[in-house]
């Protein structure tokens, strides 16, 4: 389910400090963009942000939740999307830092996605 429309704008308001965030809907999800990367997913109002090694430590307490996942031909197919905590939701300056790093790990992942003939 994509989010709702008082959530989407919330979380355009709440992460305006990282730049133009847009939102677009995604395989019954909507993802979050900031300069054309995808570092966040809503799934039934629930935000889900981008992990990767380099911040997973950080986002630590998120562990607690089960992250944003599929299933495919039996395999449960993770989607390294975890779940924020809804304290976040209250807290409009720590959800901007969990945001940024989630935006890091993001331009990470897509910077190794660019083919050796692309670079």
């Amino acid at each position: 389910m994509v989010a709702s429309q008082g959530f989407a704008e919330f979380l355009r308001e709440q992460l305006a400090p990282l730049g133009r965030v847009t939102l677009r809907r995604m395989f019954g999800k909507t993802g979050l963009f900031c300069d054309q990367v995808m570092f966040a997913v809503v799934a039934e109002d629930t935000l889900y942000f981008r992990v990767d090694d380099h911040n997973r430590a950080e986002f630590k307490e998120a562990e607690a939740f089960p992250p944003l996942s599929y299933e495919k031909q039996g395999q449960v197919i993770d989607l390294s999307f975890w779940r924020a905590p809804e304290r976040l939701l209250d807290e409009p300056d720590e959800l901007v830092i969990w945001a940024r790093s989630a935006l890091a790990a993001a331009r990470r992942v897509a910077v190794k996605r660019v083919s050796p003939r692309r670079a």
